[in-house]
């Protein structure tokens, strides 16, 4: 089932679902979903270090990203053909018989920005801040 705008805010109203900071939703919540914001904390790969990546090392895939925090008052810049993995502003709880999906916003696919690689579903009893995995497939940079 697909919560509709009246169903998420009495689920926030009953500390069901539980964001902080707390969203406006006079300007986040749609017909029936809940916008999340972009933090400033981003993971880049450092493709100059390393000649790949081998996925059967758990610890290789997490060396091969640096962390980086921008400033607030400027903009990351998503260049074509990368990828980078972010993180929501707001940290988000669900409750055990609560799923949450991850979409992106059609403004931004317009761009050849993609929000999410495979990670799209938020478990039942998710607890966190939610992962991006943000792709740039268009022709330009695009300041996020």
């Amino acid at each position: 089932m697909i919560y509709s705008d009246r169903d998420i805010k009495r689920l926030l109203a009953e500390g069901r679902i539980v964001i902080s900071p707390a969203p406006d939703l006079t300007t986040q919540l749609g017909s029936c979903s809940l916008d999340l914001r972009l933090s400033n904390e981003f993971s880049v790969f450092e493709y100059n270090k390393h000649p790949f990546i081998d996925v059967r090392d758990g610890k290789a895939s997490r060396d091969v990203m640096k962390p980086i925090t921008v400033d607030p008052d400027q903009p990351f810049v998503l260049h074509p053909g990368s990828f980078v993995l972010a993180i929501t502003l707001e940290h988000v709880e669900l409750p055990d018989d609560v799923v949450a999906r991850l979409e992106g916003r059609s403004s931004l696919g317009r761009l050849g920005i993609i929000v999410h690689a495979t990670a799209s579903v938020i478990d039942p009893g998710w607890r966190g801040r939610i992962v991006l995995e943000l792709a740039n497939h268009g022709p330009m940079p695009v300041a996020l």
